[in-house]
């Protein structure tokens, strides 16, 4: 499942330093270390996965997230077996979380070539509980604004209650890479006259219009930053 490469911007200081973990062994030349390039990866998904080891055995949990500067905030409830390995892990809890998003099917003459044009993150470190309140109050803002950029001014804050029903780990952003395949179909010279089409299929992201809840006070209009969706 060969394919053609996106060009990599020149290292520098916005780069994420390459380490052993970060370096991939299949396809190298597809990762990419740019700062601006794995921000805008990130910034654009809404969900997670978080990969951790309980009792020996690896775990990976789907959750909600959101950035702030050079730092993930990730959700949950104070329940939740990640969030509670968190507050107790000396000195924090070795994950790895991962954010893919898939823009193409690649569909080739020979079943071998087929792939996907995609954009994925990858991030390794140590995940931390957040327990100061100013903190975990600004990663929640950070995480309902992410779904949507100005919900959190335009909906109520967490009460003390909620506060401490919610739970929220820090990962910093230290040991980060990112992955993509752009391009079109990577076949063989001796495939391309065989009678198969070929081609990619865009996968698009969309907006349908909002479905308003039907216990909404009188005269309550769709906001603008929702609209602009």
């Amino acid at each position: 499942m060969q394919g053609t490469q996106p060009p990599q911007r020149p290292a520098g200081t916005d780069t994420y330093p390459p380490t052993e973990r970060t370096v991939p062994t299949r396809s190298p030349q597809r990762a990419s270390y740019d700062k601006d390039q794995v921000h805008a990866i990130l910034d654009e998904g809404y969900v997670c996965h978080l990969g951790f080891v309980r009792d020996g055995a690896p775990v990976v949990l789907p959750t909600l997230y959101g950035r702030v500067g050079e730092v993930l905030y990730v959700h949950g409830s104070t329940g939740s077996r990640p969030l509670r390995a968190a507050g107790h892990a000396d000195p924090g809890l070795p994950v790895c979380l991962t954010v893919t998003h898939v823009d193409g099917l690649v569909l080739a003459r020979s079943a071998f070539h087929h792939s996907v044009n995609y954009r994925s993150v990858v991030v390794h470190g140590l995940a931390y509980d957040v327990t100061d309140e100013d903190e975990k109050r600004r990663a929640l803002d950070a995480l309902v604004d992410h779904v949507v950029p100005g919900r959190a001014a335009d909906s109520r804050p967490a009460d003390k209650k909620e506060l401490a029903a919610t739970a929220v780990i820090r990962l910093d952003l230290t040991e980060v890479s990112a992955k993509l395949r752009t391009g079109g179909v990577n076949d063989e010279p001796e495939d391309l006259s065989l009678p198969h089409w070929a081609g990619v299929v865009p996968l698009l992201k969309g907006y349908d219009t909002p479905v308003a809840d039907p216990r909404l006070a009188p005269g309550t209009e769709v906001p603008a930053y929702l609209a602009a969706l």
